[in-house]
């Protein structure tokens, strides 16, 4: 298995090769580059091709080609200019619970490790300006109103198709689903606070 140093290298070289591209990509539509964090509502080896990158039950860091820049069909209306990360995980998963493969240890610091390395090599600061949940993005937490929210907890046109993606990990660092939390305990909270980590231990 890849050293943490390793997969955080990988991901900036190929963000590095890239980033002029994502860019003019986000630049096209008045708007800086974009990280997105899901899950797939899958198993733990199951990956797909919605996604730039999946992250398996075990920590196996999979590409779905060597181009960040390609368009890929991951976040509505915010793919353009964007670089999906996906756990493989938490199929049939509930706000209650995240059933019978919610998101490993090594998966968590994987994703953290990866955008980590997209983040520094997109010359973007990890913050929610820039790196989100799909919940998040959903609900338009980064200020960016390309769509009506349609975050679970905020389903303005009450369609159903909602995203929640990550919006607990279901550790004690992230226990249970709570969006209106303040005190770093949201998902996408923890996610960011441990990029930043990764952000700080491997940049030149």
């Amino acid at each position: 298995m890849s050293t943490d140093k390793e997969v955080y290298d990988k991901a900036y070289e190929k963000a590095s090769e890239c980033r002029e591209n994502i860019w003019a990509d986000a630049q096209r539509y008045n708007r800086e580059p974009k990280v997105y964090l899901h899950w797939s509502a899958g198993g733990y080896n199951t990956v797909f091709t919605d996604y730039h990158i999946c992250i398996r039950g075990n920590g196996d860091v999979v590409y779905m080609g060597d181009d960040l820049s390609r368009y890929r069909p991951a976040t509505y209306k915010r793919n353009s200019g964007s670089v999906s990360v996906s756990l493989c995980c938490c199929a049939g998963a509930t706000t209650n619970d995240l059933g019978v493969n919610p998101p490993t240890k090594i998966q968590i610091e994987r994703m953290a490790q990866v955008v980590a390395g997209l983040c520094e090599g997109l010359w973007l600061t990890c913050d929610k300006r820039h790196v989100l949940t799909h919940g998040e993005a959903a609900n338009n937490e980064d200020g960016v109103y390309c769509h009506v929210p349609y975050a679970v907890w905020n389903d303005v046109e009450g369609k159903g198709d909602t995203r929640w993606d990550l919006e607990f990990l279901g550790n004690d660092d992230s226990p249970v689903y709570n969006p209106d939390a303040t005190d770093g305990t949201r998902g996408g909270d923890v996610l960011r606070g441990k990029i930043n980590y990764y952000v700080n231990k491997f940049k030149e």
